[in-house]
């Protein structure tokens, strides 16, 4: 039958045949550009379908449409400048300890996967505007000054950067010495009651000003925890379509069922047991603009449906981008060496730490005394 068919109907019934058979490729070129799965529905309980149906309705509403070539910027041919001298890459050698790639062959990224020669002499040919988005509301103007210093000495250096700051107090935002193509946005928002509001707010506001300001001027962007600094090299071996960190606490044998997903069915961030990947941090997080805006929007949307129904999710956005992730796969996962804590030993495993969040006095910097 197929040889009657026109090449148009031949891919019409093909891509009919890959939906039926629940995966789809989404061209982009030359590379698979995103990882989107459904949730099964096979072996549900019939009393379970109307929630899956509804599970499956919300993510098919933030579902990426790919073009072939859209004009905005991505990672493309892996073109590097010639006569750069670097160690040969071996295909016996290299970390055991650790498993460097997901199972849905997504990179994992850790100390010793790549060569920082060899990812900047390809990367910073690539010349994309990357956005850092911290929100700084009430006592935590404190720690701007740590964040963007040691953002300068170690954050994608020789890469053009502007931080975007929300603030509610402008003033407080300190003059850093910052190097060539980088820069500070200040975004005014309003103060906050309870820190709830703040992680909240954060997803509002981002969703506001991407759409209005950022999408104009970035290519590339980051969700950051403002509370962090960094100690060590950050670089262009986290860029993908959509980088996510492991969250340090549940990244070595930790049981899917023991992640802290939203466990509640009322809740959108809902995952029920017996899935999951990872669990992921929504302290660093980033993409492609476009990418990034959509899982943003996702979460501010998600926690507004959940706000009408009077529920908020365990763990606030982050439960709601881990809900997302399950169902469209990052392209890149991001050891925890990108986002550790000053509160927690480092096990061997952990050969650097990237960036770290501080210790502090809950009680005493949160707005709502950290309740």
């Amino acid at each position: 039958m197929l040889r009657n068919m026109s090449k148009v109907h031949v891919l019409v019934v093909s891509a009919f045949l890959v939906v039926l058979m629940g995966a789809i490729y989404i061209y982009s070129g030359n590379t698979i550009s995103s990882f989107r799965i459904c949730e099964p529905c096979y072996n549900k309980p019939d009393s379970d379908m109307n929630l899956v149906l509804e599970m499956q309705k919300e993510l098919q509403e933030v579902e990426v449409k790919h073009c072939p070539d859209n004009g905005s910027w991505k990672i493309g041919d892996l073109l590097m400048q010639t006569e750069v001298s670097y160690p040969q890459p071996s295909t016996q050698k290299g970390r055991t300890d650790v498993n460097s790639v997901t199972n849905w062959n997504a990179p994992l990224v850790w100390e010793g996967t790549f060569d920082p020669v060899v990812i900047d002499s390809i990367y910073k040919r690539m010349d994309p505007r990357v956005a850092v988005v911290v929100f700084a509301v009430g006592k935590y103007t404190r720690f701007l000054k740590g964040f963007l210093e040691t953002g300068e000495k170690y954050f994608l250096v020789d890469f053009r950067v502007t931080y975007y700051v929300f603030t509610d107090n402008e003033k407080d935002v300190p003059k850093v010495a910052l190097g060539k193509g980088r820069k500070v946005s200040v975004i005014t928002v309003p103060s906050a009651k309870r820190w709830q509001e703040v992680v909240l707010g954060r997803m509002k506001w981002a969703t506001i000003t991407i759409d209005k300001q950022i999408r104009n001027e970035a290519d590339y962007l980051f969700m950051m925890d403002i509370d962090s600094i960094f100690h060590n090299r950050f670089g262009a071996e986290a860029l993908s379509q959509l980088s996510a960190v492991l969250h340090r606490g549940y990244y070595k044998n930790t049981n899917r069922d023991s992640f802290p997903y939203e466990r509640r069915p009322q809740s959108k961030a809902y995952i029920p047991a017996g899935q999951g990947d990872y669990y992921y941090s929504a302290a660093v997080w980033g993409g492609y603009l476009e990418d990034m805006y959509k899982l943003v929007k996702y979460c501010y949307d998600q926690s507004e449906k959940d706000a009408k129904n009077n529920i908020e999710a365990v763990w606030q956005e982050e439960s709601h981008l881990n809900k997302y992730l399950l169902y469209n796969k990052p392209t890149k996962v991001l050891s925890p060496e990108f986002l550790w804590s000053d509160y927690d030993q480092v096990p061997e495993d952990i050969k650097v730490i990237r960036v770290s969040q501080l210790v502090k006095n809950y009680a005493e910097v949160r707005p709502n005394g950290g309740h």
